[in-house]
């Protein structure tokens, strides 16, 4: 498809009703946490990021999740949700306080009653070894840099077959927008410059270890499938 002006401009507002549509759509508890959680200092994923993370849990009859982030609560939420009445939802926060967010915002949902919750304290590349391996259906990875390598580095091995990993603000928006993301070859900070080598090794895998698809939700997420 070649883009001019006016695609572009059109693809803009694309991004922009998609994510009115479920911003209008998103139940009220959530929109309470997702201010909650961003008065203490949190970036929270989009609202259409959030409700595709439901979508994909559902869709793939996940029965256990991990996601790492950085006080990502929403994201927690519309996991769980997905998870439906059982499964095991695994929350792995670099932050004290983000955990601890998790925990209270999951405590006080409507949502996965018989869903048994994993909350810790620590960092991926320490916790991760402790878990057994080819246990789990879906990764979610948000936050620091750190986790996204760390992720990719076990999702291998605790992935099931057919697993799912998801990495999103894969066009690294969040730190600095105005820096122009991965796209932005000048730009070359360690966010940046981290994500952009995770886009390019998926590529290069691709149909190996792992079929992968950038899709340009949200900030931008990754899908990569394990084979």
């Amino acid at each position: 498809m070649n883009m001019n002006r006016t695609s572009y401009t059109n693809h803009a507002k694309a991004w922009q009703y998609a994510e009115a549509c479920e911003l209008n759509a998103e139940p009220d508890y959530l929109q309470a946490v997702r201010k909650q959680a961003v008065q203490a200092g949190f970036t929270q994923g989009s609202v259409a990021q959030g409700a595709f993370l439901k979508i994909v849990a559902q869709a793939s009859h996940a029965r256990s999740i991990i996601l790492v982030g950085t006080g990502s609560v929403v994201e927690a939420l519309r996991l769980i949700d997905g998870l439906g009445e059982e499964g095991q939802f695994t929350a792995v926060d670099s932050s004290p306080q983000g955990a601890d967010l998790i925990r209270r915002a999951f405590r006080s949902a409507d949502i996965g009653h018989g869903v048994r919750l994993r909350a810790v304290n620590v960092r991926a590349r320490t916790y991760f070894p402790r878990l057994n391996p080819r246990d789990y259906d879906l990764i979610v990875v948000a936050g620091d840099e750190s986790n996204y390598r760390d992720a990719m580095a076990e999702a291998p091995r605790l992935l099931q077959a057919n697993g799912q990993i998801i990495f999103t603000d894969i066009m690294c928006y969040q730190e600095d927008e105005e820096a122009g993301g991965v796209m932005n070859a000048a730009n070359r900070s360690p966010r940046a410059v981290l994500l952009r080598q995770l886009v390019e090794d998926c590529q290069q895998t691709q149909g190996v270890d792992f079929d992968s698809c950038l899709l340009p939700i949200g900030s931008g997420v990754l899908l990569a499938s394990k084979r």
